[in-house]
């Protein structure tokens, strides 16, 4: 609101003039899903399409990276897309123990490990079909 003074002095007379201004607001689009910055590349992409991946303590004070494929683990979590080449530039930045705040080295076989049964998944069927036939033997 602006105000006005007409005449000077003790006797001014004070009046009021309401101002009109136009606002508008900017939204931006939000995702239905929530964003997560993949560890390895830094490129922000749906949840659903990244791997969670969360440490798990061993016990004698060092840590393991456990993958979390159904996304249930408890605990401080990090993403990764499911390439290989973002896997290796995680593991060569060491962004695992600053993604999941642990100190030291953490293991990473596991996550591995899982890459490469997604690399090779006709492979892994064969050996469980060998195991199985050894077993049944």
């Amino acid at each position: 609101m602006e105000r006005a003074a007409i005449g000077a002095g003790k006797g001014a007379f004070l009046y009021s003039a309401a101002v009109t201004v136009e606002c508008t607001v900017i939204q931006r689009e939000t995702p239905a899903a929530p964003l997560r910055t993949c560890i390895g590349c830094r490129k922000r992409e749906l949840a659903v399409e990244l791997l969670r991946v969360v440490a798990v303590s061993m016990g004698n004070g060092q840590s393991a990276v456990a993958v979390d494929t159904a996304g249930r683990l408890p605990g401080r979590g990090a993403w990764l897309h499911v390439e290989p080449r973002c896997l290796q530039e995680a593991i060569r930045r060491r962004a695992f123990a600053r993604a999941l705040r642990i100190t030291g080295s953490p293991d990473t076989s596991a996550v591995v490990e899982h890459f490469t049964r997604l690399a090779h998944p006709a492979t892994e069927q064969v050996n469980e079909e060998h195991e199985h036939t050894v077993k049944s033997r």
